[in-house]
């Protein structure tokens, strides 16, 4: 589902700033090599994305779902000079691809690839995160949601990709449709949290932004 004409949207990414060179190189290759290239964060919602980690200038990302490592590379511009990015992801087999571009963009030394169930891994770092991206499996985005709220602070920002989930989430229910379940009990939990401050913004498939209490 299109939440904007597709002329609206062209138009959006017209007027935002243009991805860097490499961003437009790792699309170009996640797209000939890799299976499901709509899963890659695209340019508008990656430059909004940037933006956002900029002006939060965070020492500390938490990324939960990888993929080929675009939308760590956008995060990773608003590093602090001295801050980390720990991306998890589940599928070994991207490894290789993600490292390649993390090393080339010149974040390669900041940025902290685990491999491995994020539910196992989040609670064995002791670091407090300034800005978490979730962005992996869905029907696991309220348990994602549990582990990573001991890791932040009064002001750490929590981002929620595909919350809108193709529009599914304001049509009729299916009964077997249990991803689409998972997002409206997530919605509806994010939106009425009280250590949450949370707005629903339709960027692509939906980013919800919340910031801790």
């Amino acid at each position: 589902m299109h939440f904007l004409s597709q002329i609206l949207e062209d138009y959006l990414t017209e007027h935002s700033q243009e991805e860097p060179e490499i961003l437009q190189e790792l699309t170009r290759e996640t797209h000939l090599k890799v299976i499901q290239p709509r899963m890659l964060t695209g340019r508008f919602q990656g430059r909004v994305l940037s933006v956002l980690s900029k002006i939060i200038n965070p020492k500390y990302i938490l990324e939960i779902g990888t993929y080929t490592g675009y939308s760590a590379l956008c995060l990773a511009e608003g590093l602090r000079e001295n801050g980390e990015l720990h991306t998890i992801d589940i599928n070994p087999e991207l490894g290789e691809m993600q490292r390649t571009y993390f090393n080339k963009s010149g974040f390669g030394e900041r940025i902290y690839p685990h491999m491995g169930n994020a539910l196992e891994i989040i609670p064995k770092l002791d670091i407090t995160f300034d800005l978490i991206f979730i962005d992996a499996e869905k029907k696991q985005y309220d348990n994602y949601l549990e582990v990573v709220l001991p890791k932040t602070r009064s002001g750490s920002v929590i981002l929620s990709d595909n919350v809108l989930w193709s529009g599914k989430v304001v049509e009729p229910l299916k009964k077997w449709d249990k991803a689409t379940k998972v997002l409206l009990d997530y919605n509806a939990k994010l939106s009425n949290h009280p250590k949450l401050d949370t707005v629903l913004l339709p960027i692509r498939d939906g980013l919800t932004l919340s910031r801790v209490k």
